[in-house]
């Protein structure tokens, strides 16, 4: 498994978080290689690090429908 320093991420929320959702979630797209993704309610936490070539593969099945959201 990688370590990816995550220190100079900025995170922006989820346009599909509701403001009364505590289900939210942060996304960094702004680090070379990789994007980070966290819990908006403890952003402290633990934090995703994907590539953006999986990144741009998951979105976009959630997308198409393919995956199914709680």
């Amino acid at each position: 498994m990688t370590q990816h320093d995550l220190s100079r991420a900025v995170y922006r929320k989820s346009s599909h978080s509701g403001d009364a959702s505590n289900t939210c979630v942060e996304v960094a797209t702004n680090l070379p290689a990789v994007v980070a993704v966290r819990d908006s309610v403890d952003p402290e936490g633990p934090a995703l690090a994907f590539s953006p070539a999986a990144w741009r593969e998951f979105t976009g099945k959630l997308k198409n429908g393919e995956l199914h959201t709680a």
